[in-house]
């Protein structure tokens, strides 16, 4: 929400839309501020989808606010009025991954598969608010479809008025290590943070996004690594770890990776955390994956 009340200053394209979900995505305040450049169609996530297009085939940058779960129910729309016509519209998917309090129907762990399978969209993961302030201001310099995906929870603010460049598609590497490397990004990559702390042949790289890929930084590692660990707050099936073993085979590489994912089944109401662990994406659930790679984690740790 903040972002956008300064986005919409500086860019008269800009307009934000959303389903019902003003609240919940944090545009209370955007509203007040900018009303005449918001718009809530209500309980409709196709429409929200479709308006969108509308708006980007009439030159506008619309953000569509869109919780994940509900992003499903416009699947169709990004489809056929979004990405057939590669249009520069910019999804703001909150509630990406585990939810815990809003409930088993809440739970947003699909979008990352059902989003890449679609053609012309891209994917990012911010991990703060400064990187999801400067992946926003690339999104609507680059145009086409652009998903930017989020985990409901709080993070430190951005300073008013800062804007970083980011290079589009480009990874973050975070801690050096040639034995094992790690690659996370989002909420997973807290959790990896902290499962490396302390394990110098450990690699760390911010996946920061997941379409594309930056394949020139994932080659080097499975070039010179014995092994890769994916992480994702997101379904196994056809998730970022799918794609990172899409690209190593087009490659030629057989590096091993071990992908850890949320499973193929279907998690109750429950705390994130909890949830997490029974998955086997926290951190401790990483260093075990780490330990059974032959990475010497002390025990206890």
């Amino acid at each position: 929400g903040d972002a956008m009340i300064e986005l919409v200053k500086d860019d008269p394209r800009a307009f934000v839309i959303t389903p019902a979900m003003r609240e919940g995505s944090g545009l209370l305040k955007y509203s007040k501020a900018h009303p005449n450049r918001y718009l809530d169609v209500g309980i409709a996530e196709d429409v929200a989808v479709t308006v969108g297009a509308g708006m980007a085939l009439q030159g506008m940058r619309p953000i569509v606010a869109i919780y994940s779960t509900f992003l499903q129910r416009g699947f169709d729309q990004v489809v056929h009025d979004v990405a057939i016509e590669n249009l520069p519209v910019i999804f703001a998917v909150d509630r990406g991954g585990m939810v815990g309090a809003d409930g088993s129907t809440h739970h947003g762990v699909f979008d990352l598969s059902f989003m890449r399978s679609i053609p012309n969209v891209s994917i990012a993961l911010p991990k703060d608010a400064l990187e999801l302030r400067a992946m926003f201001k690339g999104a609507v310099k680059r145009g086409g479809p652009v998903a930017i995906r989020y985990p409901r929870g709080n993070v430190e603010p951005a300073p008013e008025g800062c804007w970083p460049d980011l290079e589009w598609g480009t990874w973050e590497r975070l801690k050096n290590g040639s034995e094992v490397v790690v690659l996370a990004g989002g909420k997973a990559l807290e959790y990896a943070q902290r499962a490396v702390e302390g394990l110098p042949s450990v690699g760390l790289i911010n996946a920061r996004f997941v379409k594309p890929l930056d394949t020139v930084m994932l080659l080097e590692v499975a070039r010179t690594a014995k092994a890769i660990v994916t992480v994702e707050d997101n379904q196994r099936s056809g998730g970022f770890g799918s794609a990172v073993l899409e690209a190593l085979s087009d490659a030629g590489l057989s590096t091993p990776v071990r992908v850890l994912g949320i499973p193929d089944e279907f998690y109750e109401q429950a705390e994130v955390s909890s949830i997490h662990a029974r998955a086997g994406i926290d951190a401790q659930a990483i260093r075990t994956v780490l330990a059974e790679l032959g990475v010497d984690v002390p025990i206890g740790v």
